[in-house]
């Protein structure tokens, strides 16, 4: 066994000396805390010059740091066979291995003193709980290290800085002492002598060579000396315990290669961490080059932007581009745009930034990104949800439409108990003029949003619902996302105004495109063609008006929720126009609250000889007129207040435009009147039927409709089957021509509901009977006789009385809808339901 001289100074190899690591909480120039105290930790050989002199100069250190030099362990006999015990938290000590350690508890102290006093050997063991601050036997491992007290300094605090030197692996038998501080009787674990290494064992330490030299290739460490000192050890044992002490390992599995006693067996387990540690490096080392790279990269594109801006101003085509693009990104992140919404904007700003800024893409791009932060992504309009302050604005705006408003207080009810409600798809369906328009701004008002109306009447393109692509010169986002921007929230009250009046063309159907906009289940991603991102509509109330129903398709129709105006009696008439007509065309007019005076019974004569329609809008008309001669007045120098009486108002207004003695008092033979449904309300329906020599030929003139055509068949049908029972000529298909007339030929006209009228007017011109005058009549017919339902009774009942009749005949199923009418209406009068067409005769005929 060979050995420099001891004055001879060393330099240490860079893998064999230990990684000096400070204690978290303490530090060389810091008093301790009460985690010092106890602490063992390897110390910072730099803080101490003491130390890093010792490992150069204390006995036996050269051994395992010299170059060439090979050191065998000492002699068994050499060590005592009871040692005082050093416990440490986070490290195991392996043979050759020379580190500092701090030493703070007060155990430790007593047995590194202890060891000093003595051959300074001290059994080194690691504590399974490193966060135990007084180890017990059974806290700590079986299995540990012998070592030597090469050096020792006592700091100002208290504790102690040791240099410690592995020499022999000792496993404990039994402990003798644990006051003051832990003795243990021990047996050394001394290497086996390994005999010639085969071929396997020699691929065995090659390769942990190698790995070793891959790991400090990777960390980026200089080899050539390190790898020296591994090349120049052939023993598998004392190779292990050189690299196992260098590597950054669990104390878990460092424990476990300590305790290994056969080294070839402990070579293998070191080249395993080996093979982790080199998987980790290169992961590691992968992670710092894609980083570096994607830094080199960021580096790269900032410098040729600030190249590219440069060029740009010395051009003189920068301007305020900087500022636009800075505006545009401050905007895209306080829009409040989803996470996928702001990343298309996001994709779309860069591109305009690689652009010219006077090309046409880049102004395409710029309106667009225009839109994008301009949009109420996430803004809410706050509801008022005070139910009885709502009721109180729908009373004050509307008269009547009781139904209406029960439901639009359900609506506001339900928002108040569940805020998370989708909107619900309004429909109000009348004739014009009864309000339907005028009802979406009390909704907006109610519920404190905005509102806006868009009349679809005479809309063919699909692209007005859907937005233009963005490849179009000119395109823009479609109304529906124009009227989101417009109101500025997410939530108004849009109002689709005139919905059965769509149209469709080779540009699309407008029809199908508002599918996706009314439907609760879609329309929380709807996505404009222009945007070409999905925006929430869910939140928005959408109202549709309409006249008709028949022509709204029927998936369409099925996602609104139909809700009826049929139109108002003559006194609803006479209410809305005192309180909401009148003031507001005397104020449109220049006239003052008090100028115009006009008794109630006035306004009723004007309603009742004026106009004859289901809605107001005529009303309004003469109302104005009547102002516009007041104004007059008054512009010419005359005092209010100006009064409209019996006397004045045909001179103001001209001759009446409908009387009550133009009522026919007699009806002839073959008339009969009914009542049809239209659009703009109830009308009557003078239905003639003439009888003539002829062979049985049946005329239908009239502009009839299909449906219409088909009563009238079926009617004559009737009158044949019923021939004896009314007294007629079994033989008259045979004798005489029929022709069925419809006044007003130039309007179309067609519908179940003239069955009855027409049966009747066949009859009474077969028998030579005529019907009552006063009596108009309802309902559809069937070949055995039945009277079957039809639609729109309020309206016909309101034409009825408007016009004078007394007696209504309706069909006996039709007795439901006569709650929605009014009481002081039904006592103007008569409704007679009837189920078969026999009870129909005995109540029409004059006689």
């Amino acid at each position: 066994m060979s050995r420099k001289k001891k004055n001879t100074p060393i330099k240490p190899s860079r893998i064999q000396r230990k990684k000096n690591i400070r204690d978290k909480n303490s530090s060389p120039n810091k008093p301790a805390t009460p985690r010092d105290k106890g602490t063992i930790r390897p110390g910072s050989g730099e803080e101490l010059p003491e130390i890093i002199e010792a490992l150069t100069s204390a006995p036996g250190s050269a051994a395992i740091f010299g170059e060439g030099d090979d050191l065998a362990g000492p002699n068994p006999a050499d060590i005592p066979q009871e040692l005082p015990v050093l416990a440490v938290r986070d490290i195991v000590v392996f043979n050759y291995m020379i580190l500092p350690l701090f030493v703070g508890r007060e155990k430790s102290v007593k047995a590194v003193d202890a060891a000093l006093a003595a051959d300074r050997y001290i059994l080194i063991l690691t504590q399974k709980d490193e966060a135990v601050e007084d180890p017990t036997e059974d806290e700590l491992y079986a299995t540990g290290t012998v070592g030597m007290i090469m050096r020792m300094l006592k700091m100002p605090d208290g504790r102690l800085k040791v240099l410690v030197q592995g020499l022999a692996r000792a496993k404990v038998k039994r402990f003798t002492s644990s006051d003051p501080f832990h003795i243990a009787e021990l047996e050394p674990l001394m290497e086996p002598e390994v005999p010639e290494l085969t071929s396997e064992q020699e691929a065995l330490i090659r390769s942990s060579r190698e790995q070793s030299e891959r790991i400090l290739s990777l960390r980026g460490i200089s080899s050539q000396d390190i790898m020296s000192v591994l090349n120049n050890v052939n023993e598998p044992g004392r190779l292990a315990d050189l690299i196992a002490s260098n590597l950054r390992m669990k104390v878990s599995a460092a424990q476990k290669i300590l305790e290994c006693y056969d080294p070839i067996i402990r070579l293998e387990l070191v080249n395993s961490q080996l093979l982790k540690e080199v998987e980790v490096a290169n992961m590691q080392n992968r992670i710092q080059t894609m980083a570096k790279e994607g830094m080199d990269k960021a580096q790269r594109d900032f410098y040729l932007r600030e190249q590219m801006k440069a060029i740009k101003r010395e051009l003189g085509d920068d301007g305020d581009e900087t500022e636009e693009m800075e505006d545009f990104k401050q905007g895209i992140m306080k829009s409040g745009m989803p996470k996928d919404v702001m990343k298309e904007a996001n994709k779309q700003l860069h591109r305009l930034e690689s652009m010219h800024a006077e090309s046409s893409e880049a102004t395409v791009i710029r309106t667009y990104l225009d839109w994008m932060i301009e949009l109420p992504w996430k803004k809410l309009s706050r509801d008022r949800l005070d139910i009885k302050k709502a009721e109180y604005i729908l009373n004050e705006d509307h008269y009547d439409l009781e139904k209406v408003k029960e439901r639009i207080l359900e609506y506001l009810s339900v928002r108040k108990l569940n805020p998370k409600m989708k909107g619900p798809i309004l429909c109000f369906a009348g004739p014009p003029g009864v309000g339907k328009t005028s009802l979406g701004r009390s909704i907006a008002r109610s519920l404190g949003r905005k509102f806006h109306r868009m009349s679809l009447g005479g809309m063919r393109d699909e692209a007005e619902i859907r937005g233009h692509r963005r490849t179009y010169i000119g395109a823009m986002p479609g109304r529906i996302i124009q009227a989101i921007k417009q109101c500025g929230t997410r939530n108004p009250v849009i109002m689709l105004d005139e919905i059965d009046k769509l149209g469709n063309d080779f540009r699309g159907d407008p029809s199908s495109a508002l599918l996706e906009v009314l439907d609760p289940e879609q329309n929380f991603s709807f996505t404009d063609y222009y945007l070409n991102v999905p925006f929430d509509l869910s939140k928005v109330m959408f109202v549709c008006t309409a006249n008709m129903l028949d022509s709204i398709p029927g998936p369409l129709r099925d996602r609104m929720e139909i809700i009826r105006i049929p139109g108002y009696t003559e006194q609803e008439k006479t209410v809305i126009t005192r309180r909401y007509i009148i003031p507001r065309q005397v104020s449109e007019n220049g006239l003052k609250e008090k100028e115009l005076e006009i008794s109630d019974k006035l306004v009723s004569k004007v309603i009742r000889e004026y106009t004859r329609e289901a809605g107001l809008r005529n009303v309004e008309r003469e109302i104005g007129t009547l102002c516009r001669k007041m104004a007059r007045k008054k512009a010419e120098g005359e005092k209010g207040p100006f009064k409209v009486t019996a006397k004045n108002l045909y001179t103001l207004l001209g001759p009446p435009h409908f009387l009550e003695d133009a009522k026919e008092t007699v009806l002839p033979a073959g008339v009969a009147v009914g009542l049809a449904w239209t659009p703009v309300g109830g009308e009557l329906l003078h239905i003639e039927v003439s009888t003539m020599p002829g062979k049985g030929k049946l005329t239908l003139t009239g502009k009839l409709g299909e449906v219409m055509k088909e009563s009238a068949q079926a009617a004559l049908s009737i009158a044949r089957a019923r021939a004896d029972k009314y007294g007629i000529n079994p033989k008259f298909t045979e004798e005489m021509d029929i022709h069925v007339h419809v006044p007003a030929g130039a309007t179309p006209k067609d519908g179940p509901s003239a069955g009855v009228t027409l049966v009747t007017a066949l009859i009474s011109a077969l028998t030579d009977t005529p019907i009552n005058p006063e009596m108009a009549m309802t309902g559809e017919i069937s070949l055995r006789g039945r009277v079957l339902p039809v639609g729109g009774i309020k309206e016909k009942i309101l034409a009825a009385v408007s016009r004078g009749m007394k007696t209504v005949l309706i069909p006996s199923q039709n007795k439901k809808d006569l709650s929605e009418i009014p009481e002081e209406l039904l006592k103007r009068i008569t409704i007679k339901p009837i189920e078969k067409i026999d009870e129909v005769w005995p109540l029409a005929s004059a006689k």
